[in-house]
C-alpha cells in the first residue's frame, strides 16, 4: 500500500492489536472495502490508513459498511463521496457519535437541510466532540459575542478553531475597542495578518476621534463668536 516503515511504529502504537491481526482474515477485507465499497483510489488508501490507522482493526460489517451507508443516505455522494482525507468518519459508530452530533446541530434551530449542508462542506465537523467543542464554543458565541445562529451558518469552520487560543483572544481584543468583524474576518486570518488589521482599525479609530475634537474645538469656537 506504500506506507513507509518509519510510520509503522506509530501505527501500531495506535493499534497495538494489528501485530497479531491475520492479514488474510483481518486486514484484506478492510483494503477490499476501501477499494470498492468506498471507491477510493489505491494510491490513495495509504492516506486513509495513515490518517486514521483504526480503519484496519474495524470491522467491514459491523462498523465500516453501516457507516458508509449513513452518511451515504445523509448526502456524501457523487462529488462529496467520500475519499481519503474523510474516510477517517467511517470508523465513527452512527448511533454513539453521528447521530448525536448531527441532532446537536439541529437542536440549534437549524433544519436538517441545513445540517446536511453543514457537514458536506465541512465534514470534520463530525469528527468534533459535542461537550468539548460544539457545546462550549455555541455557548460563547451566543452569551459572550451575542452571535446570531444565522452567521454560523455560513460559517462552520467556526468550530475548527480554538476557543481559548484563537476565538476568545481575538474576540475580546476587538471587544475591548467596541469593534466587530463577522466570523470569517475575525478567524480566517494568520494571527501576524488579523494583528495588522487590529492596528490598522485602531489607527483609523484614533483619526477619528482626533477629527471629531477638531470639529467639536471649531463649532464651540463659532459658537462664542456668535455670542458676541
Amino acid at each position: 500500500m506504500g506506507i513507509e516503515r518509519r510510520a509503522f511504529g506509530r501505527i501500531f502504537e495506535m493499534c497495538p492489536h494489528l501485530l497479531s491481526a491475520d492479514p488474510y482474515s483481518d486486514l484484506y477485507p478492510v483494503f477490499d472495502f476501501l477499494l470498492n465499497d468506498v471507491g477510493i483510489p489505491y494510491p490513495n488508501i495509504r492516506t486513509s490508513i495513515l490518517r486514521c490507522p483504526r480503519l484496519l482493526v474495524s470491522s467491514v460489517d459491523d462498523r465500516l459498511r453501516p457507516t458508509l451507508l449513513f452518511l451515504k443516505g445523509i448526502g456524501f455522494v457523487g462529488n462529496d463521496s467520500i475519499n481519503s482525507q474523510t474516510s477517517v468518519l467511517l470508523v465513527s459508530s452512527v448511533e454513539n457519535t453521528l447521530i448525536p452530533k448531527l441532532n446537536f446541530l439541529k437542536g440549534l434551530g437549524f433544519g436538517y437541510d441545513e445540517v446536511r449542508t453543514f457537514v458536506l462542506r465541512l465534514p470534520s465537523l463530525l469528527t468534533y466532540s459535542v461537550e468539548r467543542n460544539f457545546r462550549p464554543k455555541v455557548q460563547y458565541f451566543l452569551e459572550e459575542m451575542n452571535g446570531d445562529l444565522g452567521e454560523l451558518k455560513g460559517f462552520p469552520q467556526y468550530f475548527g478553531y480554538s476557543l481559548e487560543g484563537r476565538i476568545k483572544p481575538r474576540h475580546q481584543m476587538l471587544a475591548q475597542y467596541g469593534f466587530s468583524l463577522s466570523l470569517p474576518e475575525m478567524l480566517k486570518y494568520s494571527d501576524a495578518e488579523f494583528n495588522v488589521r487590529f492596528l490598522d482599525m485602531r489607527v483609523r479609530l484614533a483619526e477619528e476621534g482626533r477629527s471629531g475634537l477638531v470639529t467639536l474645538i471649531v463649532v464651540s469656537q463659532l459658537f462664542a463668536y456668535l455670542a458676541q
